[in-house]
């Protein structure tokens, strides 16, 4: 089990030095460079050599990937060329911001779609299956930001209920409750948002586990449906849905980038969005390396979750 965990990092390895080299070209290929948005047609040509001296510019494109690495391994993002703020503390205030929105949200859809999924499997071609599957296939179809507005509209305008910006009233910053309150909507529409196709793999998978030989067996025993459903089918359900699970991980960090945006939640969707409208290059390298990077890190954690939880695994490799 060890030696398939330690070839797992290993080969994980290689991946992300290969994000990283494809994060900086794309940057480097863009048409409108960091150089651009820091100057203006009416600086002279030696202060914009000075700029491009001061943040490394001038310097080939092989040396500035090395810098730019160097910096990221020794837990230095670099800075921001529009607010000249340091990228490492704008994203340790973010990123915890971004998890505590989108967690809860996530853990609420997985859990209610595992449940709704399984009742939809258990009645495939009857009327609650029917109307779970066209509500989850509804739910693919709306944008997350227009559920976003109709909400806001709805329950932040019309009724004025709930606050439609920001994390805390101001003068509030300290209240725990004025926290959830503004939680609500943006985990709402985070929650509707993951719920269609989770809802619908877990549907399809159940659908394929009560044909399986066991199912039938427990039933010629006289087990009840229930306990079928719950003790047999859904662990085996559980099993793929980890998979699910590990490749959700960058939604932590940029999964709410439009939901956000929306709501003014000061995370790291609203830093992201400002930082392309802004040409804010260094910003845009650093969360396209982080969510790409947590994409192989996610694909790790689920391949030694699967490792842990089924027996079969655990003798590859060795």
């Amino acid at each position: 089990m060890l030696k398939y965990i330690f070839k797992r990092i290993l080969q994980a390895v290689p991946l992300l030095v290969i994000i990283s080299i494809i994060c900086f070209a794309l940057i480097q290929l863009a048409p409108y460079d960091a150089v651009d948005a820091m100057t203006t047609p009416n600086m002279t040509k030696k202060t914009v050599e000075l700029i491009k001296a001061r943040y490394g510019l001038d310097k080939p494109a092989y040396l500035q990937y090395f810098y730019w690495v160097k910096g990221i391994l020794s837990g230095e993002w670099g800075y921001s060329i529009v607010t000249h703020e340091s990228i490492t503390k704008d994203l340790s205030v973010r990123i915890p911001n971004t998890i505590l929105l989108v967690l809860p949200a996530y853990i609420l859809a997985l859990f209610l779609s595992i449940i709704l999924g399984l009742f939809a499997g258990a009645k495939k071609g009857k009327l609650a299956d029917k109307i779970i599957d066209s509500l989850s296939s509804f739910g693919i179809a709306i944008p997350s930001f227009w559920m976003a507005m109709i909400l806001v509209f709805i329950f932040g305008y019309l009724l004025n209920i709930f606050p439609i910006l920001g994390m805390h009233t101001i003068g509030s910053e300290s209240s725990f409750s004025d926290l959830l309150i503004h939680m609500v909507l943006p985990c709402i529409v985070l929650t509707l948002s993951f719920m269609p196709e989770l809802v619908r793999y877990v549907r399809s998978s159940t659908i394929g586990q009560l044909s399986e030989d066991y199912v039938m067996v427990q039933q010629a025993y006289g087990a009840a449906s229930t306990g079928i459903l719950f003790k047999h089918v859904l662990r085996n359900v559980l099993l793929p849905i980890i998979t699910i699970v590990g490749m959700s991980l960058p939604m932590l960090v940029t999964g709410a980038v439009v939901t956000e945006t929306v709501f003014g939640w000061p995370g790291i969707g609203t830093y992201f969005v400002k930082a392309i409208q802004g040409f804010d290059y260094p910003v845009v390298m650093a969360i396209m390396l982080l969510s790409s990077s947590l994409v192989i890190i996610g694909n790790l954690a689920s391949d030694l979750l699967y490792c842990i939880v089924d027996p079969r695994i655990k003798g590859m490799g060795e």
